[in-house]
């Protein structure tokens, strides 16, 4: 598998740190929706790398009756959890065949895609096992920061993104590698506003340089 060579001038152990403090820890999980759970399940697991860890029942009245927080508006569906890796899952509920369409993921408040860290070792294994499986795949392709990226579509239409990022080895910093200067961020949030106010503001946790 060949590699794409980076289009950026900055070297791979470019780090920057800012002094933002996020409000979470992470990603809990992703919530999605399929209406062949066997499927997706042979598709996680097996292709994704992605082991089964729970598997419930949506208690009566949480779907379609009074007590319903956000679920889809179905009852007695199942609802089956995936260890995605770095302490997050990914999750889906199976609706009933037929009952819903299928959503336009380039639609406000659709999800266009989910992305996946990885390491370079583990990205080559991963896209050998995607084509193993005729899986269609995009990439590898340079994708920024010094990030390569591969793109596919789970069985169910859902478009995937795996992410390796070049010097890491198995010591993976999402965070460190596509934090920008004050700057570099400056230079397209003008293009958003003019309002020096608002843009010292957004940017105040953000380094002057890299490390």
């Amino acid at each position: 598998m060949s590699h794409p060579t980076p289009a950026e001038v900055l070297p791979p152990e470019a780090r920057a740190t800012h002094t933002g403090k996020p409000a979470s820890r992470g990603v809990h999980h992703l919530a999605l929706n399929t209406d062949d759970m066997k499927m997706t399940i042979d598709f996680y697991t097996r292709v994704m790398g992605m082991p089964l860890i729970h598997a419930l029942k949506v208690p009566p009245g949480v779907g379609a009756g009074p007590l319903n927080r956000g679920n889809p508006p179905f009852e007695n569906l199942r609802h089956y959890f995936f260890d995605a890796g770095g302490d997050a899952m990914v999750a889906f509920f199976e609706l009933p065949k037929g009952e819903t369409g299928t959503a336009d993921r380039n639609s406000v408040a659709a999800m266009q895609h989910c992305s996946f860290t990885t390491t370079k070792a583990q990205f080559e294994v991963l896209f050998k096992r995607l084509q193993d499986h005729q899986v269609s795949v995009i990439g590898p392709l340079n994708v920024g920061s010094g990030s390569c990226s591969m793109y596919f579509f789970d069985p169910n239409g859902i478009r995937l993104e795996y992410t390796y990022q070049e010097g890491d080895g198995d010591d993976v910093r999402v965070i460190e590698r596509w934090t920008q200067t004050r700057q570099e961020a400056i230079a397209e949030l003008a293009t958003l506003s003019s309002d020096q106010d608002w843009l010292a503001s957004v940017t105040a946790h953000l380094p002057d340089q890299r490390n």
